[in-house]
């Protein structure tokens, strides 16, 4: 079973990484980070920030009967303007997580999904896709500042 406490230390390491890996991009500018790079699904490390945010917005609102379905990465030319989003949804994940109870997050439901998809899925293992999917995108950024000139360390899963 899991439990929001559980899910909540989850998400705070998971950020913790994606946090430190736009500090790394800072040094970037605002080309290189619209640099395209061929060989990644999303071709440069602002679209690939956008989306990994994008993405965790997305989920939190299906599970709270929302539809925040946008994947572009306009808005956020620079690292500050993704760091402010970032920081946006963690906040909304972390108070969906400090409010959902055990049975809430546990027990599959039918969730309404963008193009009109349903599915019965769990809460719990919603939120879980959400950071395995921050760790997805993040090794593609990590692949991407090495073909930018600038290699990123350091950025695994936090066990300490």
């Amino acid at each position: 079973m899991y439990t929001s406490e559980a899910l909540l230390d989850l998400h705070t390491r998971g950020h913790w990484t994606l946090r430190r890996l736009l500090e790394h991009c800072g040094a970037f500018s605002p080309e290189e980070l619209a640099r395209e790079l061929s060989g990644f699904g999303y071709p440069n490390l602002r679209q690939q920030f956008a989306h990994v945010i994008g993405a965790e917005r997305y989920w939190i609102g299906v599970l709270q009967g929302r539809m925040d379905a946008d994947d572009r990465d306009d808005p956020y030319p620079t690292t500050v303007a993704l760091e402010q989003w970032r920081a946006e949804v963690a906040a909304t994940t972390d108070a969906y997580l400090r409010t959902a109870s055990a049975g809430e997050l546990n027990t599959p439901r039918k969730l309404s999904m963008w193009g009109g998809r349903e599915g019965v899925l769990m809460p719990a293992r919603v939120f879980v896709r959400t950071l395995t999917h921050i760790y997805q995108h993040q090794g593609q950024m990590v692949a991407q500042c090495r073909l930018l000139g600038r290699p990123a360390s350091g950025l695994d899963f936090p066990i300490a």
